[in-house]
């Protein structure tokens, strides 16, 4: 018996771990197994003394399509935000920068990644959107690494509305770092930032990342609780069911008017 491919590839070049999400048959969703193996490679990267950056990428026209719908029920319904909450916390807490590249759609929860990711580039094929609102729920975990960097009328903007933005606009709300007219320069944004990144010690590095996420780690350790506790309630309440079996039956809610 062969073991399942992994759902997320691990690559180690020139002190940079590159973790490539590739789970294409949900479009990355955050499956329990997809972030078991996100979580050890970034342990992997932390450990690896010769590592200086973490690259965190993607298969497919989709970068992460948030929570793996297929898991949301279960007998303990925070299961699933708290699993996102560590995982974004790892993100944070890993020594090493962590640079999410994008070349696909971000939805609802693969928002958190890119939030919890210290740098984040994308290319003109990206999109974002925080999709919970139509689905009967609300960016509860998502907001822990979200909220200090994002601009507070852009929040409530596409938190409220669920519309998609682009790239550019991303960048201007304090979603991303930088956004590329092409792939081609993307990847040279990446290159810049991992040559500059190459040149820093890893004391260096590492308390500067402490140092620059201080209000991010503030929001975990003040609210982490609070919104695990709101997301299990909305993912249990009848709306939201209503909201996940008119997504997966593609049809409009019943809300809508």
């Amino acid at each position: 018996m062969t073991s399942a491919a992994p759902l997320v590839r691990v690559s180690t070049a020139d002190a940079v771990t590159t973790l490539t999400l590739d789970s294409p048959h949900n479009r990355n969703a955050l499956s329990t197994r997809l972030m078991a193996e996100l979580h050890a490679g970034l342990a992997s990267a932390a450990a690896d003394p010769e590592v200086r950056a973490v690259v965190l990428g993607h298969t497919g026209k989709v970068f992460c399509a948030g929570a793996d719908l297929s898991e949301a029920t279960g007998a303990d319904p925070t299961v699933g935000p708290r699993g996102l909450v560590e995982l974004q916390r790892a993100i944070v807490d890993c020594a090493k920068p962590v640079i999410a590249v994008i070349h696909g759609h971000v939805r609802a929860g693969g928002l958190g990644l890119v939030g919890a990711a210290d740098l984040a580039v994308a290319g003109p094929a990206s999109t974002f959107a925080f999709t919970e609102v139509r689905l009967g729920l609300a960016p509860a975990v998502i907001s822990l690494p979200l909220r200090p960097k994002l601009d507070p009328r852009a929040a409530s903007r596409y938190y409220l509305t669920g519309e998609v933005f682009d790239a550019a606009e991303a960048a201007r709300i304090g979603l991303i770092t930088s956004a590329a007219d092409s792939a081609e320069s993307t990847d040279v944004a990446l290159k810049g930032l991992l040559d500059a990144l190459r040149l820093g010690s890893p004391q260096g590095l590492a308390e500067s990342k402490r140092l620059a996420n201080a209000e991010v780690v503030r929001s975990f350790e003040r609210d982490a609780e609070e919104l695990v506790e709101l997301s299990a309630r909305l993912f249990g309440s009848a709306e939201a069911q209503e909201g996940m079996r008119s997504f997966l039956e593609k049809r409009p809610a019943r809300w809508v008017r």
